[in-house]
């Protein structure tokens, strides 16, 4: 997991950037009438594109301002703090994560498939959002977010990590489901990291996470019991 670097721990001061033509600093700073909260979602969607674009350690409330082209003073009216807005752009992530799980569970029951083939469609969508969102995933799971107590972050990764100690327990009745599920859990985060480094293919000479993935699989929930 990465660590914050200095310079993302603290919004350095600099110039702000003129409003844009027609955007005045009391309505682009969320302070008209008309605003109805518009302001707080476009400095929420311009984290979500930084982040994209340059990682987590690029999101100031200084360059977000810029980004979304109002003053420095802006996004406070809205966020506080800097790891408000980090919460709540994390929170997007989490959410388009859930979706695309939502997505693969849907494709899931048109198939027929049991609980241990939704287990490894959780572990393949998990791991290609990683891959796909390296930038957004990173900014999840800052150990700040969690231990901040926000709860923008919990809202939508709680769910998601329930939905996977649900399969464990369909698949292992019995089992303590949401201890199985957190040491799988923890299994498919250290996979995404690994592979991001590269130490995934030189230590196994292999970039493809899936024959890890039911390894995983084995060890925490028992082999795949063969077909009547």
């Amino acid at each position: 997991m990465s660590h914050p670097s200095p310079q993302d721990q603290a919004d350095v001061p600099d110039a702000p950037a003129p409003a844009p033509d027609g955007d005045t600093d009391t309505d682009a700073d969320g302070g008209g009438a008309g605003d109805r909260g518009g302001l707080r979602e476009r400095l929420v969607r311009t984290g979500v594109a930084l982040v994209d674009a340059e990682g987590a350690q690029a999101l100031t409330l200084r360059a977000i301002a810029r980004r979304a082209g109002v003053s420095h003073g802006a996004p406070r009216r809205w966020f506080p703090t800097r790891l408000d807005l980090l919460s709540a752009i994390a929170r997007e992530g989490f959410a388009e994560l859930a979706a695309r799980v939502a997505e693969a569970d849907r494709e899931a029951d048109g198939a027929g498939a049991g609980p241990r083939d939704r287990i490894e469609a959780f572990a393949r969508v998990y791991l290609g959002y990683a891959a796909d969102r390296r930038g957004m995933y990173e900014l999840m799971f800052r150990p700040e977010l969690p231990e901040s107590g926000r709860p923008g972050p919990r809202g939508t990764s709680l769910p998601l990590f329930a939905r996977l100690a649900a399969l464990v327990a369909e698949l292992r009745p019995g089992t303590d489901a949401v201890r199985a599920a957190g040491a799988f859990w923890a299994n498919l985060h250290g996979l995404a990291q690994l592979r991001h480094g590269g130490c995934l293919a030189l230590a196994t000479g292999s970039d493809d996470p899936a024959p890890l993935v039911r390894a995983a699989l084995d060890a925490h929930l028992g082999p795949a019991r063969p077909a009547p």
